[in-house]
């Protein structure tokens, strides 16, 4: 946050908290592998998997077929 604010990125000072995590409950069952489960929801389709084409192109030592 104080590069972004240092390099004037944005017009105004980011005011965003930034805080410890106290927990973390993963998800049901149903919601892992959403993407994989429904790639034609048009979320997946619109936002994730141009994201996800995209990573393996520019990163592909960082991206990792799923067995």
């Amino acid at each position: 946050m104080k590069q972004l604010d240092a390099a004037k990125v944005f017009p105004k000072p980011i005011v965003t908290q930034i805080v410890p995590l106290d927990a973390f409950y993963p998800a049901e069952d149903y919601h892992q592998g959403y993407a994989e489960q429904h790639p034609e929801n048009m979320y997946i389709a619109v936002n994730d998997l141009p994201k996800l084409d995209n990573l393996q192109k520019v990163h592909p030592e960082l991206f990792v077929e799923k067995k």
